[in-house]
């Protein structure tokens, strides 16, 4: 998932990171955030290949299957505001470490998930998982934010979220061959008793699989960020109340730019959870599951391709005029797919990534403007607004569900890439001091 967020994004604005003799430099520093936007952004993705397998095991409705995503991002509205706290209190290196931790923990619940064959458990290991992603993201975002002058910020930002996008882009290809390849010919609405318990239990064992690597993965990293814990001593984080970013919300710019995270990030995972859904209907392309998975790649790679372009084109076009150009293509695009069949209908869907691409950093940083010391107090309220990512997908499902068509239920998205349009029109020019 494509997000990034963080406890200082408003700190574009302060002077860059000045690193002390004997620590990493700032190149190097650089090279270890990207890693942690690739890291989250490739455990997030995984989500889109876990819904299918799911969905099939328990014989979930829709409605049902998006619980994942529910679950998973629930954590951003549990955890964004304690998680901003710790990493104030102890320190970006330290946080990082702490956040990689508790994903490698929620790797781990997956074995006892799996064993009692158990949806619930399968839920709250995500949440656990998704607990760690939130707070190695509030590290990860401002330190990009301060490793360069405040003019590219816009640029700076959308550049590592490519490194989110090429995580989101590979680890579905093979999250896909590993979970979805192992189906077996028989489903689990064809067995019952005892014999379904089995087959759930050894189905799942490829999700285990896949996930006690990440943790080994995680494991490692860990250590190493261990190794540079203390190479920041001089880093300084603005103390108040966790409650305090709320009175932001009064500022339209903020508000309105809270919102639109809120729906972007609603929208993107809702579009990514049914693709395979979509692309395995008769009338697009009528594939199995294991070979609609490998097609989640290229709705995320379109993402790391735009923000790569993005990063460049943001230096030279109004990033407003930019944010609403993209969601009128995104919004273009929803009603190209849902309007046509076969290659058509499977392709523009997917393109709807390309559009996606710069929408969270120009939100973002477009919302952020000006609020000088009170970045930290934006920065937590920014982290509770990508619980969209829980809400929209949820009432996505049910619209697939009420109307029996998952090309339906795009619509709900393109209401919400409608609002961001509004807002890049709104947004267009430099924010004021009081707005």
């Amino acid at each position: 998932m494509v997000i990034a967020t963080g406890i200082g994004e408003g700190e574009a604005n302060a002077t860059p990171l000045e690193l002390p003799d004997g620590g990493v430099d700032a190149p190097s520093l650089r090279y270890f955030v990207f890693a942690l936007f690739f890291i989250f952004g490739g455990i997030t993705s995984l989500n889109d290949v876990i819904i299918p397998k799911l969905k099939e095991l328990f014989t979930l409705n829709y409605t049902q299957a998006m619980l994942v995503q529910f679950c998973f991002f629930t954590a951003y509205l549990v955890i964004g505001i304690p998680g901003a706290q710790l990493v104030k209190r102890i320190g970006y290196m330290r946080g990082a470490m702490t956040g990689l931790l508790v994903m490698m923990t929620g790797c781990l619940l997956f074995i006892p998930a799996s064993r009692t064959a158990t949806y619930g458990l399968f839920l709250f290991a995500l949440f656990v998982l998704a607990s760690g992603v939130v707070i190695v993201q509030v590290v990860a975002n401002p330190l990009i934010s301060l490793l360069g002058p405040s003019r590219t910020v816009h640029s700076r930002l959308t550049f590592a979220q490519a490194f989110n996008s090429l995580g989101t882009t590979i680890f579905p290809r093979v999250g896909s061959a590993l979970i979805l390849g192992g189906l077996a010919t028989v489903t689990a609405s064809q067995l019952s008793g005892p014999a379904l318990d089995a087959y759930r239990t050894a189905e799942t064992s490829a999700i285990v699989t896949t996930y006690l690597g990440l943790a080994a993965a995680l494991l490692v990293i860990a250590g190493a960020v261990f190794l540079f814990r203390n190479r920041l001593p001089d880093e300084q984080h603005e103390q108040g109340s966790p409650l305090a970013g709320f009175s932001l919300l009064k500022r339209p710019r903020f508000g309105f730019g809270a919102l639109c995270i809120f729906l972007y990030v609603g929208a993107e995972v809702a579009i990514g959870s049914l693709i395979v859904s979509y692309l395995m209907q008769p009338h697009v392309l009528g594939l199995t599951d294991a070979e609609a998975g490998k097609y989640i790649s290229y709705y995320w790679g379109g993402a790391m391709v735009g923000r790569f372009v993005g990063s460049w084109l943001l230096t030279r076009v109004s990033p407003g005029m930019v944010l609403a150009s993209v969601a009128a293509g995104a919004i273009a695009l929803i009603f190209m797919s849902i309007t046509a069949t076969g290659t058509t209908a499977a392709y523009s869907l997917l393109a709807i990534g390309l559009m996606n691409s710069i929408m969270f950093p120009t939100i973002f940083s477009l919302a952020c403007e000006k609020l000088g010391p009170r970045a930290a107090d934006g920065s937590g309220i920014i982290n509770i607004a990508i619980f969209g990512g829980a809400v929209v997908p949820l009432l996505t499902g049910k619209l697939a569900d009420l109307t029996g068509s998952v090309g339906t239920s795009f619509l709900l998205p393109a209401v919400c890439y409608a609002v961001i349009a509004a807002y890049g029109i709104y947004a267009r020019r430099p924010a004021s001091d009081q707005a």
